[in-house]
Formats: C-alpha cells, sequence, structure tokens
C-alpha cells in the first residue's frame, strides 16, 4: 500500500493518492560491467509478463529510457514502460538500476553494517540493486483498455472485453438451451457444478442464446459452452464458442476440462 497525499487524482484510478504497488528489491553484485545484463534480464521479464501474462497489447505500449536530468541522481539507468491510455501516453512501469544507494542511506541512518560476504568470490560489499516497480491499479486499468474491443457479428454492432484467459475474472459460462426443458438443465448444472471446483464459472439460462452470448462478451468471458439436444439425445456432447471469433467446436462433455485447462493454464 503506498500513499502520495502531494499528488492532484485524475483520470479515474491512474493517480490516486492511495494505491496498491508491486516492486522488487533485487539485489546483484556491483561492478559497471554487472548491472547492465541484469536491467537488461528485468526489463525483457517484465514486458513478456506484461504482453504473455496479462495480455496488454503491444501496440499500446511504448518505451521510455530516462536520460540526462530525467535520471535521478544516485540511479544508474531507468527504464519506464508506457501504455497509451485514452488520456494520453504515460508510465506504467518502471525498471530501475538504483547501485547500492539503498543499503547506503539504510546504512547511514541505521549505524549497521549491511555488507554482504559473497561465499564465492570470497568478498565483501554492499549490494547493488534492480528496482522494478509496477501500480496494480494502473495496471488494471491498462488491462481494462487494452481488453475493451468493437466490432459486427451478424450485421449487429458488438461490444466486449477481449480479457485473456489467464486474467479473465469468469473462465467460461455455462448455458442450457432452453430453461424450461429438464434434461438440458440437469446436464448443464452438473457440468457447472464440476467446473466450479477449479474455475471461477458462471451458469445462465435467462433468455435467448443470442442474447446470453453477447453479455458474456461485455464482461470478458472467454468461452461459451452450451447444452443443448444433441447434447442429451445423441450423446453428441457440448458445444464451446470462442468469445473473439465465435467460432464453435462440439466437444465431449469429459473432454471439456481438459480444453480449458490447455486454453486457461496452457497444460
Amino acid at each position: 500500500k503506498a500513499f502520495r497525499n502531494e499528488i492532484t487524482p485524475r483520470n479515474f484510478i491512474f493517480r490516486s493518492r492511495e494505491f496498491e504497488q508491486m516492486e522488487v528489491e533485487y539485489f546483484i553484485p556491483p561492478g559497471d560491467d554487472v548491472w547492465p545484463e541484469f536491467h537488461k534480464q528485468w526489463i525483457d521479464s517484465s514486458k513478456s509478463f506484461l504482453l504473455d501474462v496479462v495480455g496488454l497489447r503491444e501496440d499500446l505500449m511504448g518505451w521510455d529510457i530516462h536520460q540526462g536530468d530525467k535520471l535521478a541522481h544516485y540511479a544508474q539507468a531507468c527504464t519506464d514502460i508506457t501504455f497509451k491510455f485514452p488520456f494520453g501516453e504515460q508510465e506504467l512501469m518502471g525498471i530501475a538500476a538504483r547501485g547500492n544507494y539503498d543499503l547506503s542511506q539504510h546504512t547511514d541512518g541505521s549505524g549497521k553494517n549491511l555488507e554482504y560476504f559473497d561465499e564465492e568470490t570470497k568478498e565483501k560489499y554492499i549490494p547493488h540493486c534492480i528496482e522494478p516497480s509496477l501500480g496494480v491499479d494502473r495496471l488494471m486499468l491498462a488491462v481494462i483498455c487494452s481488453a475493451y474491443a468493437e466490432d459486427e457479428v451478424g450485421g449487429e454492432k458488438r461490444n466486449l472485453l477481449k480479457f485473456s484467459p489467464r486474467i479473465a475474472p469468469i473462465k467460461a459460462v455455462v448455458l442450457p438451451l432452453l430453461k424450461n426443458k429438464g434434461e438440458l438443465v440437469s446436464v448443464a448444472r452438473d457440468l457447472f457444478e464440476k467446473l466450479q471446483k477449479r474455475y471461477n464459472v458462471m451458469y445462465d439460462s435467462a433468455g435467448a442464446i443470442g442474447r446470453r452470448y453477447r453479455r458474456a462478451d461485455e464482461v470478458g468471458i472467454p468461452f461459451c459452452i452450451t447444452v443443448d439436444f444433441e447434447t442429451v439425445e445423441q450423446d453428441a456432447g457440448v458445444t464451446i464458442r470462442d468469445r473473439d471469433t465465435t467460432e464453435q467446436i462440439r466437444l465431449p462433455i469429459d473432454e471439456v476440462i481438459p480444453y480449458l485447462s490447455k486454453a486457461i493454464d496452457g497444460y
């Protein structure tokens, strides 16, 4: 938890006086030939995390390398990952090589020796630090901005959130084709309860199937699983609809969880 009483809140949750901050103090050996490689590793890992895990759009991301007066007096280097928000391009994450400034300041303030003895090199030194820092609130705003999309399906405008399946709050929705057919509802409820044990899923039986698809799209549910008459009369499995492409496949019920596991968890 971080507090900035001096700032002026604006732009929704982008800038606020109270916010969540994620930081790592990654300590490394000293040396001008050491920190550049660690700094680059953290920049590459951070980019991979934001693109491949969180699912941000690469075309909305940028880089700001601090130089000259913009670089803090104690820093060896600092690179910001920026994001193009609706209100302009702003800092999302910073990766700074801070030298031994932090531990030196702690040593001066506390009078405690914070030197580290390296068993491999038999050297004693004050560790240097790489500090990646990411605001959780800004990241959530970037996720929503990246995910929001508009397209056209069947001649009708569609609004949707293209959340990565990994981070989508609701992973799937189970839909009986008709809510007044007990045989469909029974199978759908049973599948829903099985999926509930592993994922956050939803059950929806109200309204026409097309309207339910649209509701799921609008809140970013990646997969719509429909139980229809072929499911119960022909043992033909269920249909799984992909949110982004709207394409559907039919799978046996016992293959639904493995399919979702591969799509969501990667295995």
